[in-house]
């Protein structure tokens, strides 16, 4: 047994992976790559269309066995400095821009050891009701209108049904709170990327038919079972627990 980057890992895996690896450069076809690409790296060969099916199976369920050992104190360390400094900054309203420097940078590298590479087909992770801890968008923080959000700010992603809810109270002029709510369906376009199609917004009792030009999108690009980031078409982030 050794250690790498805090993770106990078996020798005699890494082993049968060195193997591999020669096996790989032993063969004629992939030689032949080789010697016309010398940017072509062992693993990138394994996965590669002309490799072996059965190879490159077995390459590809062992690199994810060793990234998801290797990576999961790092994850579960910048989950914990991510929600650290949401709370410090009240979900990102009073960051200064030092901290939502270091918020972009604690982003960017979780978002590199995503343990889930394909999240909008993971309906029993991604379903259900999220809470906002942090975001950089000066609208949802109510940057923008001057109005207090009050409490939890949710939402809800169902893949299965591909629906969608954002839901908030808002304190107007410091005497009236009113929940306020928005209605969507989502279209994927790919194993992560959604469009997001407003169809109804919510205040108290009043509901209004959204117009066909709401429309955003949403980049899924970390989830696991209590943690999800995204990607706002606007750029903005947003950093969500269950």
């Amino acid at each position: 047994m050794t250690k790498l980057g805090g993770c106990t890992v078996k020798l005699n895996f890494l082993s049968m992976f060195i193997v591999v690896v020669k096996i790989l450069f032993l063969s004629s076809s992939f030689n032949s790559q080789l010697s016309s690409s010398s940017s072509y790296s062992p693993v990138a060969l394994a996965l590669s269309p002309t490799a072996p099916p059965m190879l490159s199976k077995f390459v590809a369920i062992k690199m994810a066995h060793v990234v998801a050992t290797i990576t999961k104190p790092q994850r579960e360390q910048l989950k914990k400095e991510i929600l650290s400094l949401a709370a410090e900054t009240q979900r990102g309203l009073t960051a200064t821009p030092e901290q939502q420097a270091t918020m972009d940078k604690l982003f960017g590298r979780l978002e590199k050891v995503n343990p889930t590479p394909n999240p909008l087909l993971d309906a029993t992770k991604i379903n259900g009701l999220w809470t906002l801890r942090y975001t950089t968008s000066d609208s949802i923080l109510g940057k923008k209108d001057g109005f207090t959000r009050e409490g939890p700010i949710l939402q809800m992603l169902n893949v299965t049904s591909l629906t969608a809810f954002n839901s908030e109270v808002v304190n107007y002029f410091g005497v009236l709170s009113l929940p306020r709510k928005v209605i969507a369906e989502l279209s994927p376009q790919s194993n992560r990327l959604t469009n997001v199609l407003f169809k109804r917004f919510e205040i108290g009792p009043l509901k209004i038919k959204a117009p066909e030009s709401a429309q955003g999108q949403l980049d899924v690009t970390y989830l696991d079972e209590t943690l999800r980031l995204s990607r706002g078409d606007k750029g903005n982030l947003f950093v969500l627990t269950k």
